[in-house]
């Protein structure tokens, strides 16, 4: 019996509608399924911070300012020390891109004055945490620490909360009379919109004594420890004088990835001085002023 010759081509054809039939589904329209952890099967990357340098710390400040801040130093009669002096010294940092900083000091005949400045730049090493969200965890904990005094209530809002919790019938004579029998016993909350309740209590005020604000008729409670507007994308001020009378006030602020501390103290030659409160947290808030708009540029 003779037997049929085996045809390549007839085979060929065979293998390529076999092929066919086990390739991908017509709904594949050809593409593969991700594997698991490809780039298209995990989220976006968070965006990286705006900032990639810090400036230079000790040349931030301009001479200028350090003449506000630092008196002693126009005091100084040697010019290689008072050169040293504005050069500061930069604190000791193990990279350079992440964080620096720099302090000044001078003595005068009255104080002794610190200066610090910090710069960190944050980066975060979750691809789901944006360099710029974990730099305001940073900046909220440095918040938090400064334990800040809730805000104090406006006059206009204690009015309106008085108002409201008056009877509406109540007689004109019997509210007058009322207000006036309680001058005696709650002097401390009729006076606390106007910030006589931190007087009474000094340990709620930054300045430890009235007298030390530095201006007349300056209130306490706007020189007490509080966030800030108009600076950065977020700050805040701290205020703290202790037994020594040496008064440290501090202000910290946010721009995108950038923490920016700035630590202003004031030690008095003798006890019985105390820094002015308004002065120094004038000078810093300038000075951190400055700063930030070194960042926008």
């Amino acid at each position: 019996m003779q037997r049929k010759a085996y045809v390549p081509g007839v085979a060929a054809l065979l293998a390529a509608l076999l092929a066919g039939c086990t390739g991908g589904s017509p709904d594949s329209d050809g593409q593969d399924d991700p594997k698991p952890g490809g780039p298209t099967s995990t989220a976006a990357a968070a965006q990286p911070g705006k900032y990639r340098t810090l400036p230079e710390p000790c040349g931030a400040v301009s001479q200028s300012t350090l003449d506000s801040l630092l008196p002693g130093i126009e005091q100084l009669t040697d010019e290689e020390a008072r050169e040293k002096a504005y050069e500061g010294t930069a604190t000791v940092t193990y990279d350079t891109d992440r964080k620096v900083g720099c302090r000044w000091k001078a003595e005068s005949a009255t104080a002794t004055d610190h200066l610090l400045v910090d710069f960190e730049r944050v980066v975060s090493y979750d691809n789901t945490v944006s360099d710029e969200d974990r730099a305001e965890e940073i900046y909220g904990k440095k918040e938090v620490t400064a334990d800040l005094p809730a805000p104090a209530a406006s006059p206009s809002d204690s009015s309106d909360s008085s108002d409201s919790s008056k009877t509406p019938d109540a007689p004109e004579s019997s509210k007058s009379g009322s207000k006036s029998g309680s001058d005696d016993g709650a002097t401390g909350d009729s006076d606390s919109d106007g910030g006589s309740s931190a007087d009474a209590d000094p340990s709620t005020d930054p300045s430890g004594d009235p007298s030390a604000s530095g201006a007349s008729g300056s209130t306490p409670s706007a020189l007490l420890p509080r966030t800030l507007d108009g600076l950065g994308d977020t700050a805040f001020l701290d205020d703290a004088l202790n037994d020594s009378k040496q008064r440290t006030v501090t202000v910290v602020f946010r721009t995108s990835n950038v923490v920016v501390t700035i630590q202003y103290d004031e030690q008095p030659a003798t006890t019985t001085d105390v820094p002015s409160s308004e002065d120094m947290q004038d000078r810093a808030r300038k000075l951190a002023g400055q700063l930030a708009e070194s960042f926008s540029d």
